[in-house]
C-alpha cells in the first residue's frame, strides 16, 4: 500500500486541493493501492498516518510531497516520529523543495529515497524495482542496487549512506497523462470562497516554463522547457468543475499559464457560457504581444486577475536577472494600462533588495510601485525579499560572495529563521541590513493601507476607507518611518496579506 501525505500548508489557509498527489496517483491506478492524507484536513495527522501504516502492514510506503515553508515544518518531526514507530516503514520525498535540496534531505535518517523533478513516472519505475517488479541494469555478475539501477529523478543513499542523483527526468506532456481520480480526495471540501467567486478551486494545466530567470528554481527544474494540456483538455476540467461541484472560479496555478496565446484564446472561447471567474500566471512581454481580440476574448470568459512578475524598477536589475524577451520597466507600466482598459486587474510582483547594492535597487523599486499605482490603482502588489536559489546565475553568485550559505540539516531548515526565508520574508540574508528591511516593511505597511487589497473579501468599504484616510497622509508625503498606528489597524480587522495566505 502506497499513502500519499500532503502536510498542512497553513494554519491559516483554507486548503489547495493536492494536484501534484492526483498526478502521480493517476499514473499508478492498476498498479497499485493507493490512498491520499491531506494534513490540511485532518486534525491529528500523525494518528492518522500511524494507523494507516500498521493497516497496510511491512510493506507500507509513505509518499511525501514538500514544499519549502509550513509543509517541510510539519514533514520533518512527522516522517521522523513515523520511522521511529516503523523502522521498516519505506518513506519517498518529492516536491518542490527535495528537488531542490536532496542531499540534504538524504542526509536525514528517516528519509530514504527523494523523487526530483515532475515525478510520475520515476515514483512507478522506483515502486516497481521496491517490489521486484523490474530487473536492475548490472554492472556486474554480482551486483544489484539503485547505484545501478538508473531511473532518471531518483536520489538516494549509496552503499555508505552518501547521498547519490540521477539526472533529471524528462517533463511528461501533461497532455498525455492520465486523467485525475477525483474520486481519492474530498473534492468539494476544497472549494471554497475567495474574491473570484463564491466556490473557487484550483487547476494546473502545464509543466514549466520556456524562460530562465535567475532568481526562480522552476529554472533548474525544467531547463526552459513548457508542455501544456490542450485548450479542449482545459475545458473538460472547466465544465465537470461547474456541474459537478458547480463551481463558478477557478485558480490555474501553472508556473506560466498564459505562455501560448492560441491555447488561451482557444479556451477562453470554449468556456464563454459558463459564467467562470479564472486567474493565471504569466508574463508581461509576453501578454502585451496578445492580440486586441484575445484579450477581450480572455475578458468575456470572466478573466479577473493575471499574476505578473514585474520584478524591479530597474532595467540593470531586470538585466541581471535575466528576463530574458522583451522585458523592461516601460512594458510593464504599459501592460497596467493596458489591462485596466479591460476591466482585468494586474497583480504585479516585485523582488526587492537585490544585490550589489540592495538599498538602491529598493528604493527604485518603491518609486517604480508608485508610478504603477498611479496609472492603475487597482493593480495588486506583492512584495517579497530577494532569496537565492540554488546554482541560479549572478545573482546567486553574488549572494555566496556575501557570505550566503543554504543549511545543511533538516533541523536548521525549519528554524524560525528559514522558515520566513522560504516565504521570502528574511532577516537571515548578509546583504539585507535591519534598516532596510524596516524600510521596506514600513513602504509595504503604508502601500497597503493606502490601496487596500482586492483580495480580502472581509474589507468592508467602510473599513478601506478608514485604512485610505489613516494613511492618505504618510503616502502623500512618503513618510513611511514606523506607521504605529496602521500596524494597529491592520491587526484590529486581521489585514490579509496575498502573498502569505492567497486568496
Amino acid at each position: 500500500m502506497i499513502i500519499f501525505y500532503n502536510p498542512q500548508s497553513s494554519a491559516s489557509r483554507k486548503p489547495v486541493l493536492p494536484m501534484s498527489l492526483l498526478a502521480v496517483g493517476a499514473v499508478l491506478e492498476g498498479h497499485y493501492e493507493y490512498e491520499i492524507v491531506d494534513g490540511n484536513l485532518e486534525d491529528d495527522p500523525l494518528a492518522v498516518l500511524h494507523g494507516r501504516i500498521q493497516q497496510a502492514g511491512p510493506a507500507a510506503i509513505l509518499a511525501v510531497t514538500v514544499m519549502p515553508g509550513p509543509q517541510l515544518q510539519q514533514a520533518v518531526p512527522l516522517c521522523r516520529e513515523l520511522k521511529r514507530r516503523h523502522p521498516h516503514l519505506t518513506i519517498i520525498w518529492g516536491g518542490y523543495f527535495p528537488t531542490q535540496h536532496w542531499d540534504v534531505c538524504l542526509r536525514a535518517d528517516y528519509v530514504d529515497y527523494v523523487i526530483r523533478g515532475h515525478g510520475e513516472y520515476a515514483f512507478l519505475q522506483l515502486l516497481d524495482h521496491l517490489h521486484g517488479r523490474t530487473q536492475p541494469l548490472l554492472l556486474t555478475a554480482h551486483r544489484s542496487s539503485l547505484t545501478d539501477f538508473q531511473i532518471p529523478g531518483l536520489a538516494y543513499k549509496d552503499t555508505d549512506g552518501r547521498p547519490i542523483t540521477n539526472p533529471l527526468a524528462p517533463i511528461p506532456a501533461p497532455k498525455n497523462l492520465p486523467s485525475w481520480n477525483f474520486d481519492r480526495v474530498p473534492v468539494s471540501r476544497y472549494v471554497r470562497p475567495t474574491f473570484l467567486g463564491s466556490r473557487t478551486l484550483g487547476y494546473h494545466s502545464s509543466y514549466g516554463c520556456p524562460f530562465f530567470c535567475n532568481f526562480c528554481a522552476v529554472v533548474n527544474m525544467v531547463n526552459g522547457r513548457w508542455l501544456p494540456q490542450t485548450a479542449v483538455q482545459l475545458e473538460h476540467i472547466a465544465r465537470l468543475y461547474h456541474e459537478k461541484w458547480q463551481v463558478n472560479a477557478i485558480e490555474f496555478y501553472d508556473n506560466n499559464f498564459f505562455t501560448q496565446e492560441a491555447r488561451i484564446a482557444e479556451f477562453s472561447e470554449r468556456i464563454a457560457d459558463l459564467g467562470l471567474a479564472w486567474w493565471g500566471e504569466g508574463r508581461i512581454d509576453t501578454m502585451m504581444q496578445y492580440s486586441d481580440r484575445t484579450w477581450a476574448l480572455m475578458r468575456d470568459a470572466g478573466l479577473k486577475m493575471v499574476f505578473l512578475g514585474a520584478e524591479s524598477g530597474s532595467l540593470d536589475t531586470l538585466k541581471r536577472m535575466d528576463k530574458g524577451g522583451q522585458m523592461t520597466p516601460e512594458k510593464t507600466l504599459e501592460i497596467v494600462r493596458r489591462m485596466k482598459s479591460y476591466g482585468i486587474v494586474p497583480e504585479l510582483s516585485f523582488v526587492m533588495g537585490n544585490p550589489p547594492d540592495p538599498e538602491a535597487d529598493a528604493h527604485q523599486t518603491m518609486n517604480f510601485i508608485r508610478q504603477v499605482k498611479q496609472i492603475n490603482p487597482a493593480a495588486e502588489i506583492i512584495m517579497y525579499l530577494y532569496t537565492p536559489v540554488p546554482l541560479a546565475g549572478d545573482l546567486y553568485d553574488e549572494a555566496q560572495a556575501e557570505g550566503f550559505v543554504f543549511p545543511q540539516t533538516l533541523d536548521e531548515w525549519v528554524s524560525p529563521a528559514w522558515l520566513n526565508f522560504s516565504q521570502r520574508r528574511s532577516l537571515t540574508m548578509p546583504w539585507i541590513k535591519r534598516p532596510l528591511h524596516k524600510q521596506l516593511h514600513d513602504f509595504e505597511r503604508v502601500l497597503n493601507a493606502y490601496y487596500p487589497t482586492s483580495t480580502d473579501t472581509r474589507l468592508t468599504g467602510a473599513r478601506r476607507r478608514l485604512l485610505k484616510l489613516l494613511s492618505s497622509w504618510r503616502y502623500h508625503t512618503r513618510f513611511y518611518r514606523s506607521p504605529l498606528e496602521l500596524r494597529a489597524l491592520h491587526r484590529l480587522i486581521a489585514y490579509q496579506r496575498p502573498e502569505t495566505s492567497g486568496f
